[in-house]
């Protein structure tokens, strides 16, 4: 997928802005009274076969919660246990609070620029497919970074999913704040 898709997004910058959260609840409310961010769309868990991180297989679930900011998506992230992961990594090191960036590849291309991208001595820290097609992978961003570069995949599933999303958030009016994800 190139070019601009339904929500907004172009391939090739950030779509997404994600947040490690210890409520997630108190996270959502928060995004809607200070920020009038929604509604959200809730994935209880996710996590399972599939996922590695640091190239072990990874075993910690994540609660996800999305909503758009204009045509920025926001995704809260809440740790359901204390498994090794990028999130309680960033707990560890940081507390809670920004996690990723997420910039969206041409799910074509996206093997192609894992691997540019490690040829270049950036450091891979998690695989994860998800449910829109295609794996994310998460890049340390470096020293003087504030977090993790996430490389998602832009699929039609993608699109198709962020977009629709993205349509409810136009004109909300404040009914039905949490949805179910997908």
């Amino acid at each position: 997928m190139k070019g601009k898709m339904g929500f907004g997004g172009e391939v090739g910058t950030i779509c997404q802005m994600a947040y490690v959260v210890k409520d997630m609840d108190a996270a959502i409310d928060w995004w809607i009274r200070k920020m009038g961010v929604g509604p959200w769309f809730f994935l209880p868990r996710f996590g399972g076969e599939g996922h590695v991180f640091r190239g072990a297989p990874c075993t910690s679930d994540v609660a996800i919660a999305m909503s758009f900011a204009g045509s920025m998506n926001i995704e809260l992230l809440q740790p359901l246990d204390d498994n090794p992961s990028v999130y309680k990594e960033t707990i560890d090191r940081v507390g809670y609070g920004f996690h990723h960036f997420g910039l969206a590849i041409d799910g074509d291309e996206i093997e192609a620029e894992i691997e540019r991208r490690i040829a270049k001595g950036e450091v891979l820290a998690h695989r994860a497919p998800v449910p829109t097609g295609g794996k994310v992978a998460y890049f340390e961003g470096g020293e003087g970074a504030p977090g993790f570069v996430e490389l998602i995949p832009a699929t039609r599933g993608m699109d198709e999913g962020f977009t629709n999303f993205w349509r409810q958030t136009r004109d909300w009016d404040g009914k039905d704040p949490v949805r179910p994800f997908g």
